[in-house]
């Protein structure tokens, strides 16, 4: 498992919690997803992120953004009502800018850091 440092404080812990994305979303498979939220501020959190292959739609609302860094694995974001699609693999990094909407696919089971920031 990857670790996150919190200055100050050491080395975050956090238990996890698994989850499927809603049926009413899925696309492909039915993925399991773990996140390990490693730290959480108003209006931000952090962490680690597991999931198996498979595709769902999502919707961000425009008040809310995400940067990812992939560890391990390879995911395709694939914009709604566009041809636009773009894959990042490992050692990439890729963001979800507010209002976004589209299919986030899992091609290789992927692992990632994430930070969420809500504004």
């Amino acid at each position: 498992m990857s670790s996150i440092w919190l200055a100050g404080h050491g080395l975050t812990q956090s238990k996890c919690e698994v989850d499927f994305p809603r049926p009413e979303r899925l696309v492909k498979g039915n993925p399991e997803r773990h996140t390990y939220s490693l730290y959480e501020h108003p209006h931000m959190d952090c962490g680690i992120w597991h999931c198996e292959v498979g595709a769902w739609n999502i919707v961000f609302a425009d008040n809310k953004q995400e940067f990812f860094n992939v560890i391990e694995g390879r995911v395709r974001l694939h914009t709604k009502n566009s041809d636009t699609v773009i894959e990042v693999g490992a050692g990439d990094a890729g963001i979800i800018p507010p209002g976004f909407e589209g299919t986030f696919e899992v091609i290789e089971a992927v692992k990632k850091y994430y930070v969420i920031v809500e504004v």
